[in-house]
């Protein structure tokens, strides 16, 4: 038994170097600028004939489209639990939304003003990232998931897209958000407006105003939170749970011991994988 055991993990760790990261971009008419976005590839992409299942993997405030694989060592994590079978072979898209100066340089997964990344991400980045890499392009092969502002624009594309995807997987999700804070003399920084827009497009006010109708298309999205107990964020997480709950929304709802780091979501990350897998298909 203990060989076997060992036969298994020394098969999995060998298989923890098979995919790869590529940076691509697109020139954006809609933004007017050039996106940068990072793909993982499975072992063995190249030979794989049938169209794979995709993932946006969406990063948080004050990070880029390589945080996930710098900070948060998606490959080697990835590639383990492919290699052992938790997960299919899958296609893995990390655009970039943000950067590290949040008061001069755009951040965030909704339309601001001068700003239109959501109609970027469904009319530019989805249609071409999943031609060009041989995608599954319908909603029972496509999730989304991410961290902090990544996970609130995880839950809020799929309130408003569910038409898209199959699956949700939010990692410590900033959900809501106060006024935009002005600057000393009352200008609007481009902070201001993305604390805007995620009250704008606040996911407990959306479970609010969801008509049956909406109800019923969220219900076919498969949802999972996870926040940790010491995280700033966990409150609006949990009343999040419990609006889906009361909407018979199927949804799982995790609080973990950590905080608001990568340790966090490198872990979250191991179960947010087989999670969309599983729900792939249905």
């Amino acid at each position: 038994m203990k060989r076997i055991i060992l036969l298994i993990s020394i098969l999995c760790t060998t298989a923890a170097w098979a995919g790869r990261i590529v940076t691509d971009s697109i020139q954006s008419s809609v933004l007017s600028a050039t996106v940068k976005y990072n793909v993982y590839l499975p072992s063995n992409y190249e030979r794989i004939q049938e169209p794979l299942p995709v993932v946006y993997l969406l990063h948080g405030l004050t990070d880029t489209y390589t945080a996930w694989a710098e900070k948060g060592g998606m490959k080697d994590i990835v590639d383990e639990i492919i290699g052992c079978g938790e997960s299919r072979p899958v296609v893995i898209i990390m655009p970039n939304a943000g950067n590290p100066d949040v008061n001069n340089v755009w951040n965030g997964y909704f339309n601001m003003p001068g700003w239109a990344y959501e109609d970027f991400f469904f009319q530019e980045l989805m249609p071409t990232a999943e031609q060009k890499y041989r995608c599954a392009a319908d909603k029972q092969h496509r999730a989304v998931m991410g961290l902090s502002m990544g996970g609130g624009g995880s839950v809020s594309y799929c309130q408003r897209h569910p038409d898209k995807f199959s699956s949700c997987f939010a990692m410590s999700p900033w959900l809501n958000s106060e006024s935009g804070r002005v600057g000393p003399n009352g200008e609007k920084t481009k902070m201001f407006y993305t604390m805007e827009a995620v009250k704008e497009h606040s996911a407990l006010a959306f479970m609010d105003n969801a008509d049956e109708a909406t109800q019923e298309q969220l219900r076919t999205v498969k949802w999972f939170i996870d926040s940790g107990d010491d995280d700033m964020l966990t409150n609006d997480a949990f009343e999040l749970y419990k609006k889906m709950r009361i909407t018979r929304l199927q949804a799982e709802f995790r609080v973990r011991n950590g905080s608001h780091n990568w340790e966090y979501w490198r872990a979250s990350l191991r179960q947010a994988l087989p999670f969309a897998s599983r729900n792939f298909d249905k």
